[in-house]
């Protein structure tokens, strides 16, 4: 297998799955690995999972896109369902998660612009991560994620994550511009940094009191990941706006943004759209995945799996050197290293039969399906440990 007609914008490792089921992929010579990272935290269902690979094929036999210049059954379901789960009110859909992030984006320069801001500005978090559009790369932080594309768009403050003395400072310095907040309750990509405990309710509190937007990333942590269907329901709040993506779709690529009613009206006719967004196979996958969790209790059993997964680990690699912290919610899971460790993921699958992913250099990342099963918390202690 060549890939020298693939533009460089990955470093796969040297392997290739031909086939999945549930928890596991097998690769093109027939070896079976136990999969920690769930296509980075996209099948929360697992691989092929019986009831998706029937509503995908009865849906592809039926009708797969007739744009939004019609009205699409299964996109009004799926929303009107994730409506109801988050308490949110009207949704957008498009193909991707930086796609939902740009959603919100525009939502924020339109609810600036109604309230005669001519230069909105958003707050966003220092070692965030929201996309790779220029518009939510300059919501992002980390040199690595922007080197080559100054000047990007967009007005944004950066503050530090968790930091509500920060945010203090902003306020009184550029609070007349200020029209939102963005951010992930866990930030993902950064090494699985959750936000300190009662910091998103503070914020609530501090957006609701200055007429700004709350907007919640939960591209990663939604769609049941953290042992709830949102991270933000966690600490009983309700943001003005949601973004979501990977685990909604299982696989098949999907966006959506969420808002309360008085922000989603800011939308017109005509001032968003997207061609493919909410097409009859998304939303009807959407609305598969959503009835799989509910009727399988995976919520329940990423909670509870997550915290034995979280103790085991702390029992088995506490003491060890390299070990800096362990940490996460439900199966989002972050254990940091103190070195670099570039060649663990290859090691993980070529001697131990797992999946898993490191991210920023030195933070394992475990991401693995909500179906995981006590006896899969053990293969991946084990192989972990072995490793170190």
């Amino acid at each position: 297998m060549t890939a020298a007609c693939l533009m460089t914008t990955y470093q796969p490792l040297v392997l290739s799955f031909a086939r999945g089921l549930g928890t596991r992929l097998w690769d093109q010579q027939g070896r079976e690995y136990l999969d920690a990272v769930a296509g980075v935290a996209v099948t929360n269902v697992g691989h092929s999972h019986p009831r998706l690979v029937t509503a995908i094929s009865e849906q592809a036999g039926l009708l797969l896109h007739t744009s939004n210049l019609y009205g699409i059954d299964w996109q009004q379901r799926l929303a009107q369902r994730l409506a109801r789960l988050s308490g949110l009110d009207q949704a957008f859909f498009n193909n991707s998660g930086a796609e939902a992030n740009e959603t919100a984006l525009k939502l924020a320069r339109l609810h600036g612009w109604k309230k005669g801001i001519e230069q909105p500005l958003v707050v966003v978090m220092e070692n965030a991560f929201h996309g790779r559009t220029l518009g939510t790369m300059a919501a992002s932080d980390g040199p690595s994620v922007r080197l080559g594309f100054q000047r990007l768009p967009g007005d944004f403050i950066k503050v530090g994550f968790g930091d509500l003395t920060a945010l203090d400072t902003v306020t009184r310095e550029f609070g007349a511009r200020i029209v939102a907040v963005l951010l992930e309750p866990i930030q993902g990509e950064s090494g699985v940094q959750p936000a300190p405990p009662g910091y998103l309710k503070a914020l609530r509190a501090h957006c609701s009191q200055r007429g700004w937007l709350l907007m919640l990333d939960e591209i990663q942590t939604g769609i049941g990941r953290t042992g709830t269907w949102f991270a933000f329901q966690q600490e009983g709040i309700v943001p003005d706006v949601m973004t979501l993506a990977k685990g909604l779709g299982n696989g098949i690529p999907i966006g959506a943004c969420l808002a309360r009613t008085s922000v989603a009206k800011l939308f017109t006719p005509g001032s968003h759209g997207s061609t493919f967004g909410g097409n009859p196979l998304a939303c009807r996958v959407g609305c598969t995945v959503l009835d799989i969790i509910e009727e399988q209790g995976l919520l329940e059993n990423a909670a509870r799996q997550g915290e034995r997964l979280l103790a085991r680990l702390r029992v088995e690699l506490s003491e060890h050197p390299q070990v800096l912290a362990i940490r996460g919610r439900g199966l989002m899971i972050g254990i940091e290293l103190a070195t670099p460790q570039r060649d663990l993921a290859e090691r993980a699958a070529r001697e131990q039969g797992v999946l898993l992913n490191v991210t920023r250099g030195k933070v394992i990342r475990l991401l693995p399906p909500l179906t995981l099963d006590s006896k899969e918390v053990e293969m991946i202690v084990r192989a972990i440990a072995r490793l170190l």
